[in-house]
């Protein structure tokens, strides 16, 4: 087997990526297929946090943009995200992978309150830590949440799984002549407002040296190629 370019990362999934065809929502189809591809590098001896967005259910901003108070709109946007996790956990307990869901808001009935110490000796013993509910706080976005994350938990990278194979000039939905990027640093990626992720979370991870990699995790399998440095993907890093 090709070796694994890093020991330990956090992948950071949108929650749209969640919704596979359907409008919104959760669908399991695709939750399964994702935590297929979770459990080929679990298996493989890959550490693992994971980070999913609330999108799919409900993204806080859209419902500030239509008038309700921002820190309530984005708290419920937290809670959707625990949903997820707790949806991504069901999946991947199902095919045999250990996982446990570490919430930033404490609900202890449906999972682990957030405590660094014993997210790490789940990941030494082999367990999936999925990390639910952003930062705790409002007025942050997921994207934070997983650069945050990915520092406290000492990632060797910080992987973005969206629905596009990398980092383009445009949205390649929108405009066909955009033009991937295979390598950019955090200053372009900041200068040229990409929007790869907020620019808190691309500033946390050039403060620590955390290298983002973005790919498609619609493509299955693609998660181990990239590890493998194979694939389509675009990686941001200090030196480009």
């Amino acid at each position: 087997m090709t070796a694994m370019r890093y020991k330990r990362i956090l992948l950071k999934v949108s929650g749209e990526v969640l919704m596979g065809d359907t409008p919104f929502g959760i669908d399991m189809n695709t939750v399964a297929a994702v935590a297929g591809d979770v459990k080929q590098i679990a298996e493989a001896g890959v550490e693992l946090c994971l980070v999913i967005g609330g999108g799919n259910i409900f993204r806080g901003l859209a419902g500030a943009a239509k008038g309700m108070d921002r820190a309530n709109a984005d708290y419920m946007g937290m809670l959707a995200t625990v949903m997820n996790a707790l949806a991504m956990q069901d999946a991947l307990e199902h095919i045999g992978v250990s996982t446990r869901v570490q919430s930033a808001i404490p609900m202890p009935t449906v999972c682990e309150p957030l405590i660094r110490r014993r997210a790490e000796r789940h990941l030494e013993k082999g367990r999936v830590v999925i990390f639910a509910a952003g930062t705790g706080n409002p007025y942050f976005t997921t994207d934070s949440g997983a650069a945050l994350r990915a520092a406290e938990m000492n990632c060797d990278a910080l992987f973005k799984g969206t629905s596009v194979d990398g980092v383009y000039t445009a949205d390649p939905k929108k405009d066909p002549a955009a033009k991937r990027f295979d390598r950019l640093t955090y200053h372009d990626v900041l200068a040229k407002d990409l929007k790869v992720m907020d620019a808190s979370a691309i500033s946390l991870m050039r403060e620590n040296g955390i290298p983002i990699v973005v790919f498609s995790i619609r493509e299955r399998g693609n998660l181990m190629k990239v590890l493998q440095g194979e694939g389509v993907h675009t990686v941001i890093a200090e030196a480009a």
